[in-house]
């Protein structure tokens, strides 16, 4: 058993390793490469299917946060199963899950899952955090922007 978390572990820390270096290359091998690689956002409600499906969530992701960076907080190993509680930070410079850019800069605690030998990854937060987080300190409102809040820089 201690062999399979161990492998777990150095997957896991290479693919968020290549994230953190923007080697998307890298963070596509650390996935199987076919039908039943995906990339679930859960609090988007959004699952990419397939090893394509996960090279077009990164390039979404890669556009719209250009400085993306992943700071591990805790990590929880079973076999089969990964959990890191991470930080993911970066600026927001392109439209993604339908919030135009506002050049934000961004901070979401999140939980990473990542399935066994990276078949699939899924984040997890509090169902608004990411489109928060995108769109600045929020109030309620619908702005033309597409976010269900109007954002405030926070300065």
């Amino acid at each position: 058993m201690d062999s399979i978390i161990e492998l777990q572990r150095e997957i896991v820390a290479r693919h968020i390793r290549a994230e953190n270096e923007h080697d998307w290359a890298a963070v596509y091998d650390t996935f199987v490469q076919d039908d039943r690689a995906h990339y679930d956002v859960v609090p988007l409600g959004a699952v990419f299917k397939g090893i394509a499906g996960v090279r077009a969530f990164y390039q979404s992701i890669a556009a719209a946060l250009p400085d993306l960076q992943i700071k591990v907080l805790s990590e929880y190993d079973v076999p089969g199963c990964s959990i890191r509680e991470v930080v993911i930070s970066g600026t927001h410079q392109s439209e993604f899950a339908g919030v135009k850019p506002l050049g934000n800069a961004i901070r979401i605690e999140m939980a990473a899952f990542y399935s066994t030998l990276l078949l699939g990854s899924s984040f997890q937060s509090e169902s608004t955090t990411i489109k928060r987080a995108l769109c600045g300190r929020c109030r309620p409102n619908k702005n033309r922007q597409g976010c269900s809040r109007t954002a405030e820089i926070v300065r």
